[in-house]
This record gives C-alpha cells, structure tokens and sequence, in this order.
C-alpha cells in the first residue's frame, strides 16, 4: 500500500476516534448512550441518517450490482431510495411521539407486555446480525484488496474498532462519525461521477451506448432481466426493499436522537435529499467501473463484485483517489457497523435485560455495564457468522435483513398507529410469523442450496424465490390482522391515547430514563 494511502486511513481513523474521545466525556448516563441525549438538531440526524443508511452495501454492493448487471443492479438504487417515502409519510413522526429507545418501546406504549417487547427484541437483534454480516463481508474484502491481509485478519480488525467506538462514546460518537463519514462518501461520489461524465464529454446517452457496446451483453445490460429473469423474484426484492427501511432498528433508533417529532421530519427531509443525490450517483459508479475496469477485472477482486468502486477509482485517479475511496468505504463500514452494534445492544441491555429480566428495576450503572456487554457480544457473534459469509454480494445481504424488517416489524408498526382492534396477540402473531416464514423461506432458498455448490450448501432448493418478502410480507400481516379478530378485545380507550399521542406529540416520551 502506497504511504498516501496510509496517510487517508491513519487520517480517518484517528479523526473518528478523536471524536470518540470527545463523545465519551458526555456519556454519562442511558440516554446518552442510547440516544445522545436527544440533542441532535435536525440537519445534524439527517446527515447522521443518511450516514447509517449509505452502508457498505450502497458504496460497494451497488456500485458492484450495477457493473455486472446493469439495470438490474440498479433495482437496489430505486428501492432503497423509494423506500424513505414510507419513512416520512408514515413511521418517523409516530415513532418519535411514542417511542423512546428502541422499537419495543413505541409498541409497548400501546401493549405493556413483557413478550411483545421481548420479541420485538429478538426481531431486532436478526436483523442487525443480517445487516452486520453485510457490512463486515464489505469491510474485509476492501482490506484485503488494500493491504494484502488476510480476509479473517480484517474482519477481525473492523471488529475490534467498532467495538471501541460503541463502548466509550454511545450514540453521540457514533452519530458525529456517521455525519463525517456522510460528508466524505459525498464529496469522493462525487468526484468520481464527474471523472466519469468527463470521459464522455458530459454526455449520459454516450455513456449508456459505449457501456453496452464494451460490456458483452449488448442491449440487455441497459434492460431489466439480465440478472433477474424470474420477474416475481424480482418484485419480492423490491418489496423488502421498499418496505423494509421503515423496519430496520438502526434507522428507527436514530428518530429517538432528537427532541420532537417536528425535528425528526427535519431529519428525514435532509437524508432524503442526501440519499437521493448519492443513489442517482451510483448509475455513474456501476456504469463506469463496467467501461473502464471491466466484469473480468472487477470478478477477480472480489467474485461479487464488491470491490467495482474501488477499483474505478483507481483506474480514474490512480492510487491517490483508490486510497482515499477506500479510506472513505472504510469509514462507512465502520460507522454504520457502529450504529448496528449499538441498536443490538440496545435491543437487549434495555429491553430484554433492563424491562424483561429485571422488570424495568435497574439502575443508570447498570444499564449502563449490560449496554456495553450486549455491544461486545453482537460485534462478537456477528463477526463469526461473517467469517462464512466472504463470497456473498453485500447488497443482496442486506436485502434479506430489509425483507426481515419488512415482514416482521413494520407490520406491528402500522397496527399499533393505525388499527383499532389491533391486540396483544395480533402483535405477537404478526412479529412471530414475519419473522418465523422469513427466515425458513430464506434457509430453504438458492441463497443456501445450489447443486452447483455457488451458495453456502449443495443441494436443490426448496423455495425458488431469492427473497421471500413477497410471502413474508403479506404474512405478517395477515397474521396480525387474524390475531387481532381471534384475540381478547382491544383496549379502545387505549387505541384513542396512542392515536392523539402519535399525531399530535402530547405526552412525548423524553430521552430520559424511567
């Protein structure tokens, strides 16, 4: 590695742990380092979101989907991009009025049971491993490529760092680091989407026919169908990746940053501007890597693809723009992995160990050691599972945890806001079965079995679908409904306090403690 590249690496890192020095003097107490006291503006959390959201899979998956597939790699951009529509319009607003942790918290407001919260807990906990394992498969491929190490070694350096950030400064240093790593993802998408413009004379249309020209499937490369030929797999892909934002724990913890439900729209207005700016950008990156670097070149970095980026960059800028895309993908890893840890953690050190085990008579020191406990075993376990996990294209990876939130969280979320007769076994039916047929329908897929032993295991699979959302989905909330109308009655009077909470922001659930 060149000493410009040690130079952007030993620059980025030492500036986030810098700032995590800083975050760990005010992380005094649980609503510190669950939700950085609340104190976040909203240009702040924005950028912070867009930061969390932009994740490995963004900057490498795509980037790599694109390259090899073309439109059909592009599917990733539109889903994830639609997919704050439902965020702004529908869950941001309540969520912050009800909740005050964790997810657990906003549906407990309306059924105080200890089994809802501990499901919605476990809920949480499978996803952030599905989203973790994405983010680490992306961070020791980028180190391998870089260094020259081994792919275990960097898994396990990642590890190590996001492990520190999330013990000693909470969400406030995680939400700074995601606000620079945001920036910085910007500024070199940028950069390299102009270099690219610029060797077709500012022309789109030249590019979209040289790409088709060059990349040896012709025509079919600017059509949908090159990768995805079954158009119900497809759709069930698009359906976790619409639906499934809304879900996911890492995100929805972050509306609990702020002080009102007026500042989290603020939020999701500057990520939506920020995240639609970055995923137009990725038609140049996957578009440019497949002009100039090539699938054959691109293939044998990384057989999925993940290091098409990286590798444009250096085509384009030579070393110095390699080594500084890469510092930056580096610190995207390894902020959103912090986010994630955090939001494990959370799920557990408050739900399950705080208001389950203890029955909420736990103290701030306590939560406090339970908290950064929890962090280290999901950085420890996560780390594992992703030591199996080197072949696997990242963005698909995250797609499976986007089709998990989908179905067994957001189902639960729109009830509880928005259905009157919604009860205590609706919710538990709703999170059991979005849960329980996502995960079988996935084991059960070609994600597991091939007879050509491409995927983890050799043998026919049972279920035809790569993502099983289009399932999942509607079961989840079949089963809420079907729950609901077999269950004990609603509480009405209950129903009528969440509704004016969630719409008008009375009696909002401050970051505090209880």
């Amino acid at each position: 590695m060149s000493g410009i590249g040690i130079f952007f690496f030993v620059a980025i890192v030492g500036l986030t742990l810098f700032v995590t020095y800083l975050a760990s003097k005010r992380n005094n107490s649980a609503a510190d380092f669950y939700t950085a006291g609340g104190g976040l503006t909203g240009w702040q959390n924005g950028i912070a979101i867009a930061g969390d959201y932009l994740s490995a899979a963004s900057f490498l998956g795509i980037a790599g989907a694109i390259a090899l597939f073309g439109f059909d790699g592009f599917f990733y951009s539109l889903g994830y991009l639609v997919a704050y529509l439902v965020v702004l319009y529908i869950v941001a607003e309540p969520l912050r009025n009800l909740g005050k942790y964790t997810l657990a918290d906003m549906i407990t407001a309306r059924f105080n049971q200890k089994k809802i919260r501990a499901t919605a807990a476990v809920s949480s906990i499978v996803i952030v491993l599905f989203y973790m394992i994405a983010q680490l498969v992306g961070a020791g491929a980028l180190i391998q490529l870089l260094l020259g190490i081994d792919y275990k070694v960097a898994v396990l350096i990642v590890g190590v760092m996001m492990t520190i950030y999330v013990l000693w400064g909470g969400m406030g240093a995680t939400s700074w680091v995601q606000i620079i790593k945001a920036v910085l993802l910007m500024i070199g998408t940028v950069i390299i989407s102009v270099l690219v413009l610029a060797k077709f004379n500012f022309n789109i249309l030249e590019m979209f026919s040289t790409v088709s020209q060059t990349n040896g499937n012709g025509e079919a490369f600017l059509n949908a169908g090159l990768k995805y030929t079954n158009g119900i797999d497809t759709m069930s892909m698009m359906i976790a990746l619409v639906l499934g934002t809304a879900g996911l724990p890492h995100i929805l913890m972050r509306f609990f940053t702020v002080k009102d439900a007026k500042t989290a729209r603020s939020s999701i207005n500057w990520a939506t501007w920020i995240v639609g700016i970055f995923y137009i950008l990725t038609i140049f990156l996957g578009f440019g890597a497949a002009a100039f670097v090539g699938s054959e070149k691109i293939v044998a970095a990384n057989a999925a693809g993940n290091m098409a980026a990286p590798l444009l960059a250096q085509y384009l800028g030579g070393d110095i723009l390699m080594s500084f895309i890469c510092a930056v993908a580096f610190a995207t890893i390894l902020a959103v992995v912090a986010g994630l840890v955090l939001s494990g953690a959370s799920a557990f050190a408050h739900d399950i160990y705080g208001q389950v085990i203890k029955k909420g008579n736990i103290t701030e020191k306590q939560q406090m050691v339970a908290a950064r406990w929890a962090s280290v075993g999901v950085a420890v376990f996560s780390i594992v599972l992703a030591l199996f996990a080197q072949t696997l294209n990242v963005a698909f990876l995250v797609s499976l945890a986007f089709c998990i939130a989908a179905s067994a969280n957001l189902p639960v979320i729109i009830y509880t806001i928005y259905y009157k007769k919604f009860n205590t076994t609706g919710a538990m039916a709703a999170m059991l079965a979005g849960l329980g047929s996502a995960l079988i329908l996935v084991a059960m897929s070609p994600n597991i079995w091939s007879p050509d032993g491409s995927a983890i295991l050799i043998g026919e699979a049972l279920f035809p679908l790569t993502n099983p959302a289009i399932i999942s989905v509607p079961l989840g909330f079949l089963a809420g409904w079907i729950g609901s109308i077999v269950g004990e009655r609603a509480n009405a009077r209950k129903y009528a306090e969440v509704k004016v909470n969630a719409t008008t922001g009375l009696n909002v659930s401050d970051s505090v403690d209880h």
